[in-house]
């Protein structure tokens, strides 16, 4: 009986881990977009559009008190103190990214002079996007953009802490990717290893033949399967060039599992020993759910927590390999910098990640390497 309790208390776990986040995620079609991102300045135009649309959505939502926020996340409780938080740092970094897309931009769309934040917030209100009939067709597909990916990012707000994510830090020693210089972005994969011949491998080539670096977060349940069917020496192969880090031992929230340490510590053990010149001693949690008080673990462990700040959203059904590529092209073009999630379990990432290799090759975006957050 005493198993079957608590099994049913895992399972309902899962259920509100996964349910932290919203059912419909934010897409947009970039092909109505008038210009072009193969230049600095077109990056730069685009930039500075994202984010005027992007602040447009936010200062909206600062009029609707608690009950309505709570109607229009479709959540029960909310951290008011959390959600103000979230929006003050998106301000200070919306701030930041226009001020990077506006050197050099008089005579370019969009380039109002922006001295401070109240200048932003003033320009935000009143932008439509719509200087040119070019722009109507980006303009409202950009707000529905925005409106739907700001519900994603509030709910996240709205739950925390009592259900951690991605959305905010618990220790200024976690890494969440605005730590990045501008234009500066990470490439990371969660969920792997698949087996051999499967996306990981698939991935791990692409990135390869584009003289790229990625950081694969393993789990060392499949990890370890698939070492036992291969060698230490065909692992190493498979990720030749590239970095391995944790992801824990099974993909379960490690903010309730009693067994979270363990499940680190263990898969440290195995990859370290596996992989001793590719391993990174970092640590993504599953759902971005780790304990408020975990910072001495990791201290003591030699371990950093790293999040991300740029979700491709690819392992859900409803979101094809072009629209996770659109959405992670819309979200670098409105934080500048930042670690990009995808899955090297799915099939979507083979394809979106090329297309945004493609698509970014000579505009100033640079390309981290993993083994450069040793």
């Amino acid at each position: 009986m005493r198993v079957l309790v608590v099994a049913l208390m895992l399972s309902l776990w899962t259920a509100v881990a996964q349910a932290a986040g919203p059912m419909v995620f934010a897409t947009i079609d970039r092909s109505s977009w008038p210009g072009s991102l193969a230049t600095q300045a077109g990056f730069d135009t685009a930039s500075r559009a994202e984010i005027l649309m992007f602040g447009k959505a936010l200062l909206a939502s600062e009029a609707l008190d608690d009950v309505s926020l709570k109607q229009r996340l479709g959540v029960k409780a909310l951290d008011h103190h959390s959600v103000e938080q979230v929006r003050e740092r998106f301000w200070i970094r919306l701030l930041s990214s226009y001020h990077s897309a506006s050197q050099d931009c008089e005579g370019a769309a969009f380039c109002p002079a922006v001295r401070n934040l109240d200048d932003l917030r003033q320009l935000a209100q009143g932008f439509t996007g719509t200087v040119s009939p070019a722009y109507d067709a980006w303009a409202q597909a950009s707000r529905q953009f925005h409106e739907q990916y700001l519900n994603e990012q509030l709910r996240l707000a709205a739950l925390f802490p009592k259900i951690s994510s991605e959305i905010e830090r618990f220790d200024s020693a976690e890494l969440m990717g605005d730590e990045l210089a501008d234009r500066q972005f990470l490439l990371t994969f969660d969920d792997g290893p698949t087996a051999a011949g499967g996306y990981t491998d698939t991935l791990a080539n692409v990135l390869r033949a584009n003289d790229l670096h990625g950081l694969f977060f393993v789990l060392g349940e499949p990890f370890q399967a698939r070492l036992r069917k291969s060698s230490p020496a065909q692992m190493r192969e498979l990720y030749s060039g590239q970095c391995v880090a944790l992801h824990g031992w099974e993909h379960k929230s490690h903010s309730a599992w009693s067994e979270w340490q363990q499940s680190i510590t263990r898969s440290a053990t195995l990859v370290r020993g596996t992989l001793p010149d590719d391993y990174q001693p970092l640590f993504r949690p599953p759902y971005g759910q780790r304990q408020s008080d975990s910072a001495a673990f990791f201290k003591a462990q030699g371990i950093k927590v790293m999040l991300w700040g740029i979700d491709s959203q690819d392992w859900s059904k409803s979101i094809s390999a072009s629209a996770a590529s659109q959405r992670v092209q819309t979200l670098m073009l409105l934080w500048r910098r930042g670690i990009i999630l995808f899955h090297d379990i799915h099939n979507k990432a083979p394809l979106a990640v090329p297309a945004l290799i493609a698509a970014n090759k000579s505009n100033g975006v640079k390309w981290v390497d993993c083994r450069a957050t040793r």
